[in-house]
């Protein structure tokens, strides 16, 4: 493990250890939870190698193993902590203790720090790579540290809680742009809103008509880093929905990250751009992505979409996904005119669940790419679908699904539509002129979001258990 350190509890996870909080009262209470490794390799901003941690179990300290606890000090027998450590072994993980302060804020005092050195030395002996200790603080403040062999001790720079809300415990406040522009945001969500936002890393994978819209906006939102993921380039039917895109750049055949970078750049804001041309999929944006705290799925890929579904239950970052669907009746009188975002997090309805993804698409998809000549044949053939006449877009209705995917992540931040946040399921029938909240149920068989095994899982071989 290298670089900064950052811990992501996944919100089910959170909500045990809020429920542990209370039963506690003003005493101190205890817990155990085991974390996937996420390693990042490069930043894609700082080029920096980075470690996230991503809880995947919670476990109770459970009867026997519970000794004593008062409003200053908790204990708790080895029974349970030696199962600990056997299970994350073998499983990978690295284990973690959780404690209270329910009189005060989060720290570490001295007997932490010499409790948690003995505890780390038998998990260095078991061969684990370290042992995280979490406190929580009655006032609701939050602090992480992992010891590693040979002693080292490193803070958590930041412990984020991620699902419907989206809540951020940074170790210390960093400085960011220059926010002096969004007085107008703060007045309404106020002033800890633009340090938050600045603060965000996210991706958008498609920049076509609704994924254009989407990085622009989350530029004048403030968000301070933006991913641009796409592959392909600016065609003169693009004209009419990409914003910031010219005549000239559909001549020249402009890449879509290039045009919409530029007009992120042009405008001044002090958003720190990459754009990274290919595929979502490709094993060269895996990094980039696990290093984001969002990603909008702005994309009719399949393949794509599958990736970044599983990539949303695996290291907990919450997926925004926006579909949109256009076209004339067949009887000539009126239109269909459909939007949808679904937002991905662990404890909600995957895209397959939903019906939102084909997995035989994504096949065919996958297929043309990296064999070109055997899609073709398996089409002649009638054994794929391929692909048909382009579907109709149109800038005003791309446009507002975009804002209404952005809206998502505000309410993540802040909760203005409820305390639940982001809302699982948003339809929008532009021709029938209401939303719709669906509610889906996942699949019982479902490994990604009826289980949990995957929840958390951070890095594996092969990537995402996905194979091929």
């Amino acid at each position: 493990m290298s670089g900064q350190l950052d811990i992501t509890i996944l919100e089910p996870h959170g909500l045990r250890l809020q429920e542990m909080r209370a039963r506690g009262g003003q005493d101190e209470a205890a817990a155990y939870l085991q974390f996937g490794i996420s390693s990042i390799t490069a930043d894609p901003w700082s080029g920096a190698s980075r470690t996230r941690l991503v809880s995947h179990q919670f476990d109770e300290v459970e009867g026997t193993d519970a000794r004593s606890a008062s409003p200053v000090h908790v204990t708790w027998g080895t029974a349970g902590f030696m199962r600990l450590l056997s299970a994350a072994k073998a499983a990978g993980y690295v284990p973690a203790i959780v404690h209270t302060h329910p009189g005060s804020h989060a720290f570490f005092s001295g007997q932490d720090n010499i409790n948690e050195a003995e505890l780390a030395r038998t998990a260095f002996n078991k061969g684990l790579p370290g042992l995280v200790s979490i406190v929580l603080g009655g006032d609701g403040s939050v602090r992480a540290r992992m010891w590693s062999p040979g002693g080292e001790v490193v803070d958590a720079a930041t412990v984020r809680q991620v699902g419907g809300r989206f809540r951020r415990w940074p170790h210390a406040q960093a400085g960011g742009a220059k926010t002096d522009h969004l007085d107008r945001q703060a007045r309404l969500f106020g002033d800890g809103f633009n340090v938050h936002v600045g603060s965000l890393r996210v991706a958008v994978v498609g920049c076509g008509g609704t994924g254009s819209a989407v990085a622009l906006l989350l530029a004048r939102l403030g968000v301070g880093h933006i991913l641009l993921i796409d592959d392909d380039v600016v065609e003169l039917t693009n004209l009419n929905r990409i914003h910031g895109s010219r005549r000239s750049d559909a001549s020249a055949k402009r890449p879509k990250i290039e045009v919409v970078a530029r007009e992120i750049a042009s405008a001044e804001l002090g958003v720190q751009v990459v754009a990274m041309k290919g595929w979502a999929s490709s094993a060269e944006m895996r990094s980039a992505l696990k290093a984001c705290d969002f990603i909008f799925g702005c994309t009719d890929d399949h393949a794509g979409r599958i990736m970044l579904n599983r990539l949303a239950y695996f290291f907990g970052i919450p997926v925004i996904d926006v579909g949109l669907r256009m076209a004339p009746l067949s009887s000539g009188a009126g239109h269909n005119i459909n939007g949808r975002v679904t937002t991905l997090t662990p404890g909600r309805t995957c895209l397959l669940c939903s019906g939102v993804v084909n997995a035989r698409r994504a096949a065919e998809e996958a297929l043309e790419r990296t064999n070109p000549a055997e899609f073709q044949k398996r089409k002649e053939e009638a054994y794929v679908i391929g692909a048909g006449d382009p579907a109709p877009a149109v800038v005003t209705f791309t446009t507002e699904m975009a804002c209404v995917a952005v809206n998502e992540m505000i309410a993540a931040l802040t909760g203005f539509h409820g305390e639940d946040g982001m809302v699982a399921n948003r339809a929008r029938r532009f021709h029938a002129r209401d939303d719709r909240f669906l509610a889906t149920m996942p699949n019982a068989a479902c490994p990604v979001c009826m289980s949990q095994m995957f929840w958390g899982r951070g890095d594996s071989e092969p990537f995402l258990d996905l194979v091929g």
